[in-house]
């Protein structure tokens, strides 16, 4: 498959996308647990979390040539877990933030995440807010350092069943 970002198409999921988006969550999975990586490794997201995303309007897509290529939950209403962050954060500010992102494996280093997380600033941009935070596990090799070329900074732990790195970009 071609990759033109220029092309993509960023939008709401709907439920017609659900099992694309699973197919993609399930291929994330499978490479976490081939790195040996413990995220995402215990049943968690779930197709009732990817239901419950596009419900209340979280659930974002990134499409190429109108095929799904990329799912992430883009969340508007904060995040309780980072309220007890240990460390600080950059700022007060309202903030967005993306949970469960994934890309299908046949776009896999193509930038297709960058391009996500490039479409997420701008939609939040869009609705004048000027934070970015997210948060991912310790050995999630290949979010962290997406996370260290976009000019995220570490601001310390979050927890949810285990520690989790957080990270934040004033945008």
């Amino acid at each position: 498959m071609s990759i033109n970002n220029k092309d993509m198409q960023f939008r709401s999921a709907t439920e017609g996308d659900a099992a694309r988006i699973w197919e993609i969550i399930q291929q994330a999975q499978a490479q976490m647990r081939s790195l040996n990586s413990k995220q995402w490794q215990n049943g968690y997201p779930s197709p009732v979390n990817i239901a419950r995303d596009i419900e209340k309007g979280y659930g974002y897509v990134l499409t190429n040539d109108n095929q799904v290529v990329a799912y992430g939950a883009v969340i508007f209403d904060g995040e309780p877990a980072y309220d007890a962050l240990e460390g600080k954060w950059l700022s007060d500010n309202p903030y967005v933030v993306v949970h469960r992102l994934a890309v299908a494996d046949e776009v896999k280093k193509r930038g297709v995440a960058t391009e996500f997380m490039h479409r997420v600033e701008e939609l939040s941009l869009s609705k004048g807010i000027h934070s970015f935070r997210l948060d991912t596990n310790f050995d999630n090799h290949y979010m962290l350092k997406m996370l260290s070329t976009l000019g995220f900074t570490y601001c310390g732990e979050v927890m949810y069943q285990d520690p989790r790195k957080a990270f934040e970009k004033l945008l």
